[in-house]
């Protein structure tokens, strides 16, 4: 919450302040956080009066929004996806972000964050910022960066340049 975001910025920025002084190296830097539990992204009007910027942890923000173990779901996810069968989820939820559960998570607590701070800068980290429907959304809900693995980067730009395409 605000509280506690507002202790480890103050933290944060006594040790960078710091280590400029002792370097005498000017650094501009921001302080933000990752947003990976539901209540983080519930609060986010709260924290954005604090942070500079939100980056959605998605992969753990995914597991606790839909109660599922990564580590677990390959026992019954195939299931929830094969449309012959449950098809509960359109995607696996760990391989394409879930829009409707998790995303719209996301789109409100973007919403809220940019009420509190319109400059507010947003993105996600995970490997749902290298998948290219996951990409598009972040497009379509004003994200401002994505972040993936290295071996993810071009699939993350080429789908970032259709969705940008897209939308003109």
């Amino acid at each position: 919450d605000q509280k506690e975001f507002k202790i480890l910025e103050e933290r944060s920025r006594q040790v960078a302040d710091a280590i400029i002084k002792e370097s005498g190296v000017k650094v501009h830097y921001q302080v933000g956080t990752m947003i990976e539990v539901p209540r983080a992204a519930l609060l986010a009007d709260q924290i954005a009066a604090v942070a500079e910027f939100f980056s959605f942890g998605t992969n753990d923000l995914t597991q606790m929004t839909l109660g599922l173990s990564r580590d677990d779901a390959g026992r019954f996810l195939p299931d929830y996806v094969d449309e012959k069968k449950a098809a509960v989820f359109k995607d696996d939820p760990f391989q394409s972000l879930d829009q409707t559960g998790v995303g719209k998570l996301i789109e409100m607590a973007i919403a809220a964050g940019r009420k509190a701070r319109p400059d507010l800068k947003v993105g996600i980290c995970g490997e749902h910022g290298g998948e290219a429907k996951s990409v598009k959304f972040c497009v379509r809900s004003g994200m401002d960066y994505v972040s993936c693995s290295p071996f993810r980067v071009p699939i993350a730009r080429l789908a970032a340049a259709q969705a940008a395409i897209e939308a003109k």
